[in-house]
């Protein structure tokens, strides 16, 4: 297939921009002398998880057990699911590791803890349990310093479950954007998460892996002494967020939403797409940032940005590119009916969840096709 085959709107992965991504990871991981694992949640896909394998990661991270489930029967076995466990799920999770999967399972609570062992010993089964620790207040997680960390491992220490160590992940990175906070908050996610393995091992309860790890402080990281393994989801594809967050480039961005221009609002200075926000998401997330990209920003085909063209607005299938400054007013003119043009998204998960595969386009402009998984 090419590229002028694909109908529009659809899911595009420039592949020599993703595997620069992929190595620039892998690379800074094996530079601070940890493993690394990445959250598949990204693309929930298994072509995107063989390249990340390829290049050196050990295991990969999901947020379903439907992802766990179908990377699994792909060949992919050493799994953390990083979603708190609750016992509803807890059959799925048990045909999983009866199957042989090595599944890792999380808990920050001693309720979930204790059914996730009660549920092992019924089914005579262990299950590998990690504690989630806060380390900045950003989502779910116990603290490093609470008390009831303790109690927790204490939980998971017996029949039914084993305490395999502690992760955690530094979500309120997404809300800076210059190189010292990020590593500032790299350190902090670190030494949190190192402090909580200490306290479980001072109290005689095992902690063999510490796993931290965002996209911004994965890549702001300077050390991780203590840490074992670092995850990180988006920096495969990366977005517009990441760029305006400051770790990555344009450039550097894996995936967009090719679209085709299907009319016009010539006084408004309008150009009518057929990508509106089921194509790209709901997703404004930069709009609290200082460059706000309305629903994505418009390319040529070559992946070079339309400078001076907004999508400013979107609904269920129309897009709506508006001319915000480029010098050329005439938008009927400069961008005629049928013209195909390339949309960066704000948030690639979320622009990716809106497609059940990707195109994959190679360097010389081949395409193929990428199944990518859904639901829960």
């Amino acid at each position: 297939m090419t590229l002028d085959q694909i109908e529009t709107p659809a899911a595009l992965i420039d592949r020599p921009r993703m595997m620069l991504n992929i190595e620039r990871m892998q690379a800074h991981m094996n530079a601070l002398g940890v493993a690394f694992r990445p959250h598949v949640k990204t693309s929930k896909c298994v072509e995107v998880a063989r390249a990340q394998r390829n290049a050196g990661a050990r295991g990969i991270t999901v947020s379903t057990l439907k992802e766990a489930e179908q990377f699994f029967a792909a060949g992919f076995s050493n799994i953390l699911y990083a979603v708190g466990m609750v016992a509803s799920k807890l059959p799925r999770a048990l045909a999983l590791k009866q199957a042989g999967c090595d599944l890792k399972l999380i808990a920050d609570n001693i309720e979930s803890a204790q059914a996730v062992a009660e549920f092992g010993r019924l089914h005579s089964e262990t299950f590998e349990v990690w504690i989630e620790i806060d380390t900045d207040g950003h989502r779910s997680g116990v603290k490093p310093d609470e008390p009831r960390l303790i109690d927790i491992g204490h939980a998971l220490n017996g029949n039914g479950a084993r305490l395999g160590g502690v992760l955690t992940h530094a979500g309120s990175s997404y809300e800076l954007n210059t190189p010292d906070a990020l590593a500032a908050l790299a350190e902090q996610e670190r030494a949190g998460c190192v402090h909580a393995a200490e306290r479980l091992r001072k109290a005689g309860l095992p902690c063999d892996v510490v796993s931290v790890g965002s996209t911004p402080t994965a890549l702001a990281a300077r050390h991780l002494e203590g840490v074992t393994e670092v995850r990180a989801g988006v920096y495969v594809f990366f977005d517009l967020v990441m760029r305006n967050i400051g770790v990555c480039d344009t450039r550097n961005l894996a995936l967009s939403v090719l679209t085709t221009v299907i009319g016009h609002q010539a006084d408004k200075g309008w150009a009518i797409l057929d990508a509106g926000w089921m194509a790209m998401s709901r997703d404004r997330g930069t709009a609290k940032q200082a460059h706000d990209y309305g629903y994505g920003q418009p390319c040529t085909l070559d992946g070079s940005p339309l400078e001076g063209y907004t999508l400013t607005g979107a609904n269920q299938e129309h897009g709506i590119l508006a001319n915000t400054g480029h010098a050329d007013t005439d938008i009927v003119k400069h961008l005629p009916v049928g013209t195909r043009l390339l949309i960066l998204p704000n948030h690639a998960c979320a622009t990716g969840a809106q497609y059940p595969a990707y195109h994959a386009r190679s360097a010389d402009d081949e395409v193929e096709v990428w199944d990518r998984f859904y639901g829960w």
